[in-house]
């Protein structure tokens, strides 16, 4: 049964889901005490919402320039010449940058790049990295998958207010090379901050990689959404429902490159807001070494590769013979909401193979997997009652509806509020289930985890390899069993990574004890 038949037949009975329907603003249980709270309860904070219009006309995507060769990812320079310590620093601006001859776009960035500049750093290395905010707006940064301590992870605790500077300082652990990234975490403000430039590429290394004599390229895939004036506009009611996909499809900020491979090991981002992709490349088997929290045992030769959002991957690839090729995403039906879309794959890039990868036969032994001490539960759903004719409604009505329809454990997120606890260093498996009807990727702050088992219709499948992970796409009615500890105390979040569900409240807060 599709989506719009379902709300059709469950009109009545979703109108009666439970839930909060007030949302503090970041600090601001600090400034109320009870008797406010109690008069605010039916408040729903919906300041943060701009809805651009649904009509809006979009730049051409032919303005865009294309097909030229792939740059490589600018490097954020360590200033520190200390072995094993990285010291830098960023500046996030607000920028005017040229990417439509002619045209002067207005977009967010990190040391005035439209990408943000890739941060290289080896396991045990202790990371110092200075961050100035000259936005009109708080931000931080988020070291997504990376395990820090709450305090420097730039979560939405931890903002840093406009023109104000923060230092985060944190070790890299042992045992976590791998591919990460870093993007503002905001409470209310990550959606918009994240599409209007801020993201970039975090890689750490192993000493002794296996793969050390590999050439490596990075393929940050992001999207950008441009207006007929080359700018970029606020968020329509289909982005805030079902997440921002722009018009363009970039990689490492460009449209279609050109790619040439010569066996390097393929370090691929997707850094999108909410596009899924499912890559593929006609004539070329891909072979899969690495997920989000580093190396797999062995190559797993895939003819697909899917990506969503917030996922990393690390992959070789192989042809019979030399030649071109391209990169597609193949159409990924997510079931959106109140649009009906015509299933076309996107070209993201051509690619010039002029030599095959050499497939090494292991890559990494995984420990036994640990024994646990509890179990969590969580539920990410959905309040159709409130969908239903929001396209009908005012400004006003769309917001407020909009604020209380992306439900974890049929709450929206509360900065006061504690949801889960945990115990320091103790395994534990979270049981998470979508029983939206949309696909929903899910992150947890701090760790990676590891897929025990997926379920559909009461059917149990375990994964094929093992596999370390910060975010998993969870299908509408599936459940997944996943594996983790924390290794620090304090406050982590976990939430949907279509970064406007998050945004819009799909998200809850785990405290980690002693």
């Amino acid at each position: 049964m599709n989506r719009r038949a379902f709300l059709k037949l469950n009109a009545i009975a979703l109108a009666g889901v439970s839930m909060p329907l007030y949302a503090m603003k970041d600090g601001e249980h600090a400034h109320h005490n009870a008797h406010n709270m109690h008069q605010n309860m039916k408040k729903i904070y919906t300041d943060f919402i701009e809805l651009a219009p649904a009509n809006l006309k979009l730049l051409n995507e032919d303005k865009f320039p294309k097909g030229l060769n792939l740059n490589a990812l600018n490097l954020l320079k360590n200033e520190s010449n200390k072995e094993g310590f990285f010291l830098a620093n960023i500046e996030i601006n607000e920028s005017e940058l040229e990417l439509i001859k002619g045209k002067k776009t207005k977009c967010y960035t990190y040391n005035g790049k439209f990408i943000g500049e890739k941060i290289e750093v080896f396991e045990g290395d202790v990371v110092e990295i200075s961050v100035i905010n000259k936005l009109k707006e708080p931000t931080n940064i988020h070291w997504h998958g990376l395990s820090v301590p709450p305090s420097e992870d730039g979560d939405a605790h931890n903002p840093i207010q406009p023109n104000s500077k923060r230092t985060y300082s944190f070790k890299i652990p042992q045992n976590s090379a791998g591919t990460y990234w870093y993007h503002p975490h905001p409470h209310y403000d990550t959606a918009k901050q994240v599409y209007m430039g801020l993201a970039g590429a975090f890689v750490v290394r192993a000493k002794n990689d296996v793969l050390k004599s590999f050439e490596e390229q990075d393929l940050f895939i992001s999207d950008l959404k441009l207006d007929e004036n080359a700018q970029i506009p606020a968020n329509n009611l289909n982005d805030w429902l079902n997440g921002r996909e722009g018009q363009f499809v970039l990689i490492n900020g460009q449209k279609q490159p050109k790619i040439t491979y010569n066996g390097e090991r393929l370090r691929i981002y997707n850094a999108c807001s909410a596009r899924y992709l499912n890559l593929r490349i006609n004539g070329v088997k891909i072979a899969l070494i690495g997920t989000d929290g580093g190396l797999i045992e062995k190559p797993v030769i895939l003819d697909e590769l899917f990506l969503s959002p917030a996922s990393r991957v690390e992959v070789l690839l192989m042809a019979e013979n030399e030649g071109k090729f391209e990169l597609e995403s193949i159409y990924y039906d997510r079931d959106k909401m109140l649009i009906k879309e015509e299933p076309i794959n996107l070209n993201l890039a051509s690619i010039e193979l002029k030599k095959s990868a050499v497939l090494p036969s292991k890559l990494r032994k995984f420990p036994k997997q640990a024994k646990i001490k509890q179990i969590k539960k969580v539920v990410m759903s959905e309040n159709h009652s409130f969908m239903h004719g929001i396209e009908k409604k005012d400004k006003n009505g769309i917001k407020e509806s909009l604020a209380q329809m992306f439900l974890l454990d049929d709450k929206i997120f509360d900065m006061s509020r504690i949801d889960k606890q945990s115990k320091l260093g103790e395994f534990e498996d979270w049981i998470v289930t979508n029983k939206s009807h949309m696909d929903h990727p899910f992150h947890v702050h701090g760790t990676q985890f590891e897929l025990i088992y997926t379920q559909n219709n009461g059917v149990e499948t375990k994964p094929k390899f093992r596999a370390y992970m910060d975010t998993i796409n969870i299908r509408p009615n599936e459940t997944v069993r996943l594996r983790m500890k924390q290794d620090f105390t304090g406050i982590r979040m976990y939430h949907c990574h279509i970064l406007e569900h998050e945004s819009l409240g799909m998200m809850g807060n785990l405290e980690v004890k002693e």
